[in-house]
């Protein structure tokens, strides 16, 4: 579930709202690694070829808890949002990946709309 109050953006700014402070760099990181069972059946899989479902749930699902954890450590350095968010990931070892999601943590606001002139008639 998101952390409710926080944007996450991948561009450098979020539309409608001005960045008043910059406060640095957050990241979430996850390792995963499946279990025996996993890697035997994508084992298999690898001999006929295509996709291999088990390490795209995986993945997808490790990206997920990503993004948890960079909304937590944004949350916890007092920002409202992230912005310019992205992915890494690499494998460690034979059987573990690291995905981390990062961006950086930011306050912002709306951006004021000026008043109209009014007509004193």
């Amino acid at each position: 579930m998101p952390n409710e109050g926080l944007t996450v953006v991948t561009t450098n700014y979020v539309p409608g709202m001005k960045i008043t402070n910059v406060i640095g760099p957050c990241f979430g990181l996850v390792v995963r690694s499946r279990g025996i069972g996993g890697n035997f059946v994508a084992g298999l899989r690898t001999i006929v070829g295509g996709e291999i479902k088990e390490y795209t749930k995986m993945l997808a699902d490790a990206r997920e808890h990503a993004i948890q954890r960079l909304e937590e450590n944004a949350k916890s350095m007092g920002a409202n949002a992230v912005v310019a968010m992205n992915f890494d990931s690499s494998d460690l070892g034979q059987s573990m990946t690291e995905v981390v999601a990062y961006g950086t943590a930011v306050v912002v606001e709306r951006e004021s709309t000026k008043a109209e002139p009014v007509s004193l008639r």
